[in-house]
């Protein structure tokens, strides 16, 4: 294969005729494949499916309250523990919840805007709220912002997490810089973990709103492909040994470890951050499904379960997680393409060459092909280099998806041939 970017005009042009006729094959195929959301594929959710022949017996309804019944705010006992094993953090600092992690992340942007945080003014009567938002990112993050009129900044994300000097400057300095959203580990899109100095510098800063918080989304804790692992410097260590414990929430769910529907999400936070949320959520519910945290909790038992049940989950995801690194191997022979290749976590980013990821998104589109939207990892939808693609390779079936990346291949050269002769003019 060669470089596309040391081509001439006459070659590109001749590239370009061959890679339409294989397009226009593609074409008469009439297929409808979908690689746009990170979803667990069929495989996954049938290993899963023993969790819902734990029996639950009435002697295990819980001694001084029934679990079947109201009651119990923050969860039940035995799923607290276990979601402090899986944070490494202390029970009583663990909240848990219905299924959606996002859920709780919405609620506590609600409860600032209504409320305020531990006192502080709500964010309704402010002037304007702002966000940091490491970009490429997660697009619901973006879509809570946009729900409540949050400015988003973006912040470059380097291979070692955000550019903490952009973070700094503008936590330090600004008062209506209110929170900064983060996928610490395999971040989304990227894979990307934070390293040791990142998190450390994260817990040095100084913010000028003594109601910043930092959002710890650890959506993939746990999900790791290979033994050879990324390691996660623990935030709200850092935060303790300064005296910050209040700086940052952490969300966490096992919407990918068991059901999406139906499994169990978990946050973590101060003491008196937990405290605060509490006056809202004792209004807002009686308590939530209690008896699904007690499946979880009788299914896994431990921590260090979790874990195990998660390497027989790689196994079925990293087939498909290594037939994507081959076809995009492919792509960056011919210069036109890069992508980070993360050891975990539930996606694959990949960078087209500049101006090429829309149109490589219309034209796997039209062919029945669905990616997630070009520009919908960045704030606003806007990627300033129309470059990024968010690859999902969990959903479909490795048939599926080895024709999906064909199909993306050959797309992402149409585009980048255009560009290049178009440039070459």
């Amino acid at each position: 294969m060669k470089d596309y970017t040391t081509l001439s005009k006459e070659e590109l042009l001749c590239e370009l005729q061959k890679t339409n006729k294989e397009y226009d094959g593609i074409k008469a195929l009439g297929l409808s494949l979908n690689m746009a959301r990170g979803k667990p594929g069929k495989e996954q959710l049938e290993y899963c499916m023993p969790l819902l022949n734990t029996p639950l017996t009435s002697d295990s309804f819980g001694t001084n309250s029934d679990y079947r019944n109201y009651g119990i705010l923050c969860g039940i006992p035995e799923a607290r523990k276990l979601f402090s094993e899986l944070l490494e953090c202390d029970e009583d600092c663990v909240f848990v919840g219905g299924n959606s992690s996002l859920d709780l992340m919405f609620g506590t942007v609600m409860r600032a805007y209504v409320s305020g945080i531990c006192g502080s003014m709500p964010w309704s009567r402010l002037p304007c709220v702002r966000f940091l938002c490491p970009a490429p990112g997660y697009d619901r993050h973006f879509a809570i912002c946009s729900h409540f009129g949050i400015q988003m900044i973006p912040i470059k994300l380097n291979e070692d997490g955000p550019d903490m000097d952009a973070v700094q400057k503008y936590v330090e300095n600004d008062p209506f810089v209110k929170g900064i959203w983060c996928v610490p580990k395999y971040s989304n899109p990227d894979g990307i973990t934070y390293s040791d100095e990142v998190v450390s510098r994260f817990a040095d800063l100084k913010p000028a709103a003594e109601d910043f918080r930092i959002f710890w989304d650890n959506a993939y804790i746990v999900h790791d492909l290979y033994d050879k692992s990324d390691k996660l410097l623990n935030i709200f260590d850092e935060l303790k040994k300064r005296g910050k414990e209040d700086m940052a929430i952490e969300f966490v769910s096992t919407s990918k470890i068991s059901f999406p529907g139906a499994g169990v999400a978990a946050m973590a936070m101060s003491k008196r951050n937990l405290e605060d949320a509490k006056k809202t959520l004792t209004v807002q519910t009686i308590g939530y499904d209690k008896l699904n945290q007690l499946r979880h909790v009788n299914y896994f038992g431990t921590a260090e379960n979790i874990k195990r049940h998660m390497k027989g989950l790689a196994e079925i995801l990293r087939p498909k997680f290594e037939a994507v690194y081959k076809s995009l191997d492919e792509l960056t022979k011919l210069g036109i393409a890069h992508y980070h290749k993360p050891r975990g976590g539930y996606f694959v980013s990949l960078y087209l060459h500049p101006g090429c990821a829309k149109r490589t998104y219309e034209l796997a589109k039209a062919v029945g092909v669905t990616l997630t939207a070009a520009g919908a990892t960045y704030p606003g939808s806007y990627d300033p280099d129309d470059s990024n693609l968010r690859i999902a390779p969990t959903y479909p079936s490795k048939e599926e998806l080895e024709k999906s990346l064909s199909v993306l291949s050959v797309c992402a050269r149409i585009a980048a041939l255009e560009v290049l002769i178009k440039s070459a003019e």
